[in-house]
């Protein structure tokens, strides 16, 4: 079994902000999720970003386990939700289409990053990736999202933005966390969300 760095609170964490925060620490693995362009309506993410903010705003970090858990809980865990309700086209239902981001992902294994576990959904990927030294995850990131741009629109005949610009990204924090993470992605295929949009 691979043997992973988690998130050290006392290290040199290197923050930087979009329309969302992210953390880069040397030598972790990080839970991703990025999405289809058109996988959550507009305004619904608008709300989430206000509400999120604000919860910022009076938690601000770093966070001990409970902040964590209880971010974790209301934000992403929010944003999963409506995610596995099946918005958009879903063009990643296509075995084929959902075929080529998986060999995406297994392109840099071993020379850029380890890749644990992923899973590719309608609108959605996961994946739990930890980046080897001298490449950076966003790096990993784009790279994916640009060969399979290229490569699902070449095959449905059409241009423009395929993915979301933005990924979700976490630092796996424990061992705990990356087991639940591996369940969240493992179980994720068979979930079946209530709430609504």
């Amino acid at each position: 079994m691979l043997e992973y760095r988690f998130l050290d609170i006392d290290a040199e964490i290197r923050q930087f902000r979009s329309n969302l925060p992210h953390w880069r620490q040397e030598g972790t693995i990080y839970y991703i999720t990025y999405r289809l362009a058109d996988s959550l309506p507009q305004e619904k993410l608008d709300q989430w970003y206000q509400e999120r903010d604000q919860w910022y705003a009076a938690h601000p970090p770093p966070w001990d386990e409970e902040a964590y858990d209880q971010y974790m809980q209301r934000f992403p865990a929010q944003i999963e939700r409506w995610l596995d309700q099946g918005s958009g086209r879903c063009v990643l239902r296509d075995p084929h289409l959902s075929s080529i981001v998986g060999e995406s992902l297994g392109h840099g294994h071993g020379t850029h990053y380890l890749l644990d576990r992923w899973v590719v959904m309608p609108n959605h990927v996961h994946a739990l990736v930890c980046p080897l030294p001298g490449t950076e995850l966003s790096t990993i990131i784009q790279t994916w999202k640009s060969y399979t741009a290229l490569e699902i629109n070449r095959w449905l005949g059409e241009e423009g933005s395929l993915w979301q610009k933005e990924s979700f990204d976490h630092i796996v924090r424990s061992p705990a966390h990356l087991e639940r993470f591996r369940k969240y992605i493992h179980d994720n295929p068979r979930r079946k969300v209530e709430a609504t949009l």
